[in-house]
């Protein structure tokens, strides 16, 4: 996986299939985003870097139980992209 806009973009659309709104905020966030669940928000800290928020898209995905009925063909691809690169890294 390459970290460009590209792949940001990408991984920004899962959220977006699953309704799920992303904010790049000013805060203070101890790991670089805050999810708010209850009403499918995901805020990141609009300092990190880009791999950061890479990096911090993918612990979110990883973390949320997504139902990949709602993802897009490409979506789905991508999702599986990240699960394996997450459980790589564990």
């Amino acid at each position: 996986m390459k970290y460009n806009q590209s792949t940001l973009t990408r991984i920004e659309r899962i959220l977006g299939d699953v309704e799920y709104v992303i904010r790049y905020e000013r805060g203070n966030f101890q790991s670089g985003y805050c999810v708010l669940e209850n009403k499918k928000v995901v805020v990141l800290n609009k300092f990190l870097p880009l791999d950061g928020r890479i990096n911090a898209l993918i612990d979110i995905i990883a973390s949320l139980d997504i139902n990949q009925d709602y993802l897009s063909p490409e979506s789905k691809k991508m999702y599986a992209e990240i699960l394996a690169k997450y459980e790589e890294s564990q």
